[in-house]
């Protein structure tokens, strides 16, 4: 079984297919195209949906090629149909509804969130995580129950990601920000006191944000070092009464926040406390990508064979707890 999935919720389009063999998958290929935004601004939906359309058909015909592979052996095709800005999302529905029209592929809409697990515990051999999800999109704790995933934690605010983004643009970096606001904490050690807000299992950056852009813009650094230190051990505290909560004796860390170090640092700890596996997904796939919208489509084909083209749907707020999960 050969899948084609497309990404496109933010400032990502990206093509990725997968053959899936079993319980196994391998990514025979996975092309992206990014949208970079001015340096001190944010993504602007209609921008990087123009991005994403100027760069559709190249991104494709890399993947095929990258793949080795023709659009008629494709099996399937799937689409990230939310949540996620709403001009991008199209962008890539409408990519997925041609493919699907054409040549007759029996086609996919994938939750975004529920790709990033999916594609997590595919590659890290993660079983029956609790799971954390951080991006620019999510700051979320999750258990499967059911057939549905359970939120046990969630921000009441901003996520995880726009805290990093948002401060990293006031210093002048563009979206996404998060890797030059890791680097410029590695060169300090000198902490500054900022709020510190968990409420319950929840958690809240807002204040957070404020709190660290008064600080004086020659201590960057340490800025950058209280930043992350104050909001992970806020992220680390929620995850640590989830698992004795859950009992769950494995941690999975997806999303594009995923990638930093120094937030694994601090989870391994918490696993390390609580005789728990620690699984992290892999940096090349911890931000949005083609891979996780394939892999979903086909676990999904395993108990339904796609949905009419009339209806595909593209929802810019679909909660993954809201989607039943039959395979």
């Amino acid at each position: 079984m050969i899948g084609l999935g497309i990404e496109s919720t933010a400032h990502t389009f990206s093509c990725a297919i997968i053959k899936k063999t079993g319980k196994n998958g391998k990514i025979l290929s996975d092309v992206r195209k990014i949208y970079r935004p001015p340096n001190g601004e944010g993504i602007h939906p209609r921008e990087a949906a123009r991005h994403h359309i100027e760069n559709s058909s190249q991104v494709l015909s890399d993947c095929l090629d990258e793949a080795k592979i023709n659009v008629n052996d494709l099996d399937l095709v799937s689409y990230a149909a939310g949540p996620g800005l709403g001009p991008c999302l199209r962008v890539g529905a409408v990519v997925a509804r041609s493919l699907a029209s054409y040549y007759k592929i029996p086609i996919y809409p994938v939750n975004h969130a529920i790709g990033h697990i999916e594609l997590g515990k595919l590659l890290t051999g993660a079983k029956n995580p609790l799971v954390l999800l951080v991006s620019g999109g999510h700051t979320m704790l999750l258990a499967f129950l059911n057939k549905q995933w359970r939120v046990f934690g969630e921000t009441l605010d901003i996520t995880l990601g726009q805290l990093l983004d948002q401060f990293g643009r006031s210093m002048g970096f563009a979206s996404p920000c998060g890797k030059n606001i890791e680097t410029l904490a590695n060169n300090s050690s000198n902490y500054i006191p900022l709020p510190y807000s968990v409420k319950g299992n929840d958690v809240s950056f807002s204040g957070l944000l404020s709190a660290t852009k008064s600080i004086p813009s020659r201590n960057k650094e340490d800025a950058c070092f209280s930043l992350q230190e104050t909001a992970f051990a806020m992220v680390s505290e929620a995850v640590e009464r989830a698992l004795s909560f859950t009992r769950k004796k494995e941690l999975l860390i997806v999303g594009g926040v995923a990638a930093n170090k120094r937030l694994s640092e601090m989870l391994k700890e918490v696993c390390r406390r609580h005789s728990c596996k620690f699984f992290v997904s892999p940096q090349k796939y911890a931000g949005d990508c083609g891979s996780q919208i394939c892999w979903t489509g086909l676990l999904e084909n395993q108990n339904k064979k796609g949905v009419p083209l009339e209806d595909t749907f593209v929802t810019q707020s679909w909660r993954l707890d809201s989607v039943i999960i039959n395979y």
